[in-house]
């Protein structure tokens, strides 16, 4: 059985992965714009095979959060307190201090995600506190 910190880490990453399916389908250009430094193959090639490669990572992620590796749980832990980064950075980008790396939305998104990525970094944090490792929140 999984706890509640196993289960929004995993909606976390159906939810994010669901995300990037939706961005390429309804606004490819956002990943072709950062995709096309690889000169070598078409677009679509490119995306597909980061959509292929992300979703094997997503893949292996989950089983390690599904099977509780403490490994993981550090990786998680610390890639998702890291988000927190990701607010200043819109910001600064919504601002206009920095130059925009894609439409207002998509920053605003990031921004999004890096605050829901902090806030599930300090609930897998407090269930450490409590029973150890992928410990319920």
């Amino acid at each position: 059985m999984l706890n509640r910190t196993q289960g929004i880490v995993l909606l976390f990453f159906i939810l994010v992965w669901v995300a990037l399916l939706t961005i390429v389908a309804l606004s490819p250009d956002i990943f072709d714009k950062t995709l096309r430094q690889f000169p070598f193959a078409d677009g679509r090639t490119v995306q597909l095979a980061f959509i292929g490669t992300l979703s094997i990572f997503l893949i292996v992620i989950s089983i390690g959060v599904g099977r509780r590796w403490r490994w993981i749980f550090w990786l998680i832990l610390i890639a998702f307190a890291a988000g927190v980064l990701r607010l200043p950075i819109s910001v600064l980008e919504l601002t206009g201090t920095i130059a925009l790396q894609g439409p207002a939305w998509y920053v605003a998104l990031q921004g999004a995600i890096g605050i829901v990525q902090f806030v599930i970094a300090l609930a897998m944090l407090r269930g450490y506190r409590r029973s150890g490792t992928w410990g319920a929140f």
